[in-house]
């Protein structure tokens, strides 16, 4: 365990890190000490109600063979957890957006329950996943926000750097937040683009929510963003040769267009 008080080794102090700090370390102190991942987080989810009762995390061979992991949660309100960090910062993004991740869960399970489990989700599943694995929410400066659905980093990082004092970014997919314990340049945000203006400043758990609807998200409206470019999340990225790698930074091609 290091000075961050963590059990796996990763800095409790990172930006990214920042909105769920204070469970991290509780959490992680516990897990030190003997403690499931799943017992641990079940400790700090006592006031969390979904439809089915009080949330509860769960060893990760909990669901009866057969029962879709989405579906299992939504009949139940418990969430298998294994003891790695992938299941870990799963729990720890359901300590903190409650709302967020129930309805997540409720869509997920409408489709399950309606379609069943086949060979491929469909476009509204795949969005769903690919926003609770690897999603994140932006707030920010119109500039900022052409510039990154433009896919034009000299003007989102550079030209506009000034403009990221009223910006902020939550890495919200657990995936995500597993893959920066051990930051790479390439790791990739998918920033959601919610059907209306995104006008909360403080990207509360509500407003991540209600943005959260099914036509829109069938669309899949998101955009990358490599967040070790954002300001302040890597050192090197003061010197502005940090951008000038087209295998991160790419520019978007003439066939793509950002979603609306």
């Amino acid at each position: 365990m290091n000075d961050s008080g963590d059990a796996w080794g990763f800095d409790t102090g990172a930006p990214w890190i920042a909105p769920y700090a204070s469970s991290a370390s509780r959490v992680a102190a516990k897990v030190t000490q003997g403690i499931s991942v799943s017992e641990a987080l079940t400790g700090e989810s006592a006031s969390i109600a979904l439809a089915a009762g009080p949330l509860r995390f769960v060893p990760g061979d909990s669901a009866p063979p057969g029962e879709a992991y989405e579906a299992f949660i939504h009949r139940t309100a418990s969430v298998p957890t294994r003891d790695n960090l992938h299941d870990f910062f799963n729990g720890l993004v359901w300590l903190h957006y409650p709302e967020t991740k129930r309805r997540l869960n409720e869509l997920q399970a409408a489709e399950i329950a309606q379609a069943g489990i086949g060979a491929t989700r469909g476009p509204l599943r795949d969005a769903l996943t690919l926003f609770d694995e690897n999603g994140a929410v932006f707030i920010g400066p119109k500039p900022l926000w052409d510039a990154l659905r433009a896919r034009d980093w000299p003007s989102l990082f550079v030209k506009h750097r000034s403009l990221w004092r009223e910006a902020r970014l939550l890495v919200f997919g657990h995936a995500l937040l597993e893959k920066l314990t051990a930051p790479r340049k390439a790791a990739t945000a998918h920033v959601l683009i919610a059907p209306g203006e995104m006008t909360s400043n403080t990207l509360d758990d509500a407003t991540i929510a209600a943005s959260l609807q099914s036509a829109h998200l069938a669309t899949k409206p998101f955009t990358p963003l490599p967040v070790l470019g954002v300001p302040g999340w890597c050192v090197q990225n003061e010197n502005f040769s940090f951008y000038d790698d087209s295998e991160v930074f790419r520019p978007r091609r003439d066939a793509e267009r950002s979603p609306t």
